[in-house]
């Protein structure tokens, strides 16, 4: 029994390749679903007039295209190129890039196994099930260990090399920021009091991929150093942690302030 087609929706941005080009619009594949075509009218490639379309498109090429109409009936989508603006581009094929390499970890992973095609469609569920991007799993797997699959109910072996194949594949490249702060007790519970700020301060809500160690500098400093992907991230994690533990030892009777 044959399994119907996935297909995209309205307005979806989705990968392509020009299948073959004619002098009315493009016919495409779309990449992310199987067995899937579609059409870009002539009048959807460009903004301006087009004169040759073949200046535009040729085939072989892949494009980032937006969805306008989806006719599963008919098994007929409509693809506009022209209604794809430079960002959303750059952003699509970024993160579809991502898809694939995650896709190729965990195959990379089952032929270390040699394990079945359903152990690689349930493991491959369960991931695409939790992460919006499953590469995204891989990142925080290469960062932080392989607890993060066991945590979702995947099996200790599969864990393992899924962890394993990732770390040779991905390179992570994380910005670094640090910050100080002083942190004073003079209670009879004043110890406990300063490791409880700096316990919040841990546990501030922060992006995926983003880590946050303190380390004691000399007693009452403490420094505060966050790791993430983005710059802007870390520095907004580390300034919510920063003033979790100023805040927390303030309440708990101490005194705390930042020195950088």
């Amino acid at each position: 029994m044959s399994v119907a087609p996935r297909y995209p929706e309205v307005g979806d941005l989705v990968v392509a390749s020009v299948t073959r080009v004619v002098d009315y619009g493009a016919y495409v594949k779309l990449d992310e679903y199987e067995g899937v075509e579609g059409l870009i009218h002539i009048s959807e490639i460009a903004s301006t007039y087009v004169k040759n379309i073949r200046v535009h498109v040729r085939e072989g090429q892949k494009l980032v295209l937006k969805v306008l109409r989806v006719s599963s009936q008919r098994a007929q989508v409509d693809l506009s190129l022209r209604r794809v603006t430079g960002r959303e581009k750059s952003e699509k094929m970024l993160e579809w890039k991502k898809v694939k390499k995650a896709d190729s970890i965990i195959k990379g992973a089952a032929e270390k196994l040699k394990t079945t095609e359903d152990d690689v469609s349930k493991v491959k569920s369960i991931i695409y099930e939790k992460f919006d991007n499953p590469f995204d799993a891989f990142e925080e797997a290469t960062d932080e260990g392989e607890e993060i699959f066991s945590k979702l109910g995947i099996s200790e072996e599969w864990a393992k090399t899924l962890t394993e194949v990732a770390r040779s594949k991905i390179r992570l490249e994380k910005a670094k920021v640090t910050g100080t702060v002083e942190l004073t007790c003079a209670r009879t519970e004043g110890v406990e009091a300063i490791r409880q700020a700096l316990r919040g301060a841990k546990k501030v809500k922060k992006s995926r991929g983003t880590t946050i160690k303190i380390y004691t500098v000399g007693s009452p400093r403490y420094r505060l150093e966050v790791r993430s992907k983005e710059i802007t991230d870390a520095q907004a994690t580390l300034n919510l942690a920063i003033d979790e533990a100023l805040n927390s030892i303030k309440s708990l009777g101490g005194e705390g302030r930042k020195l950088s």
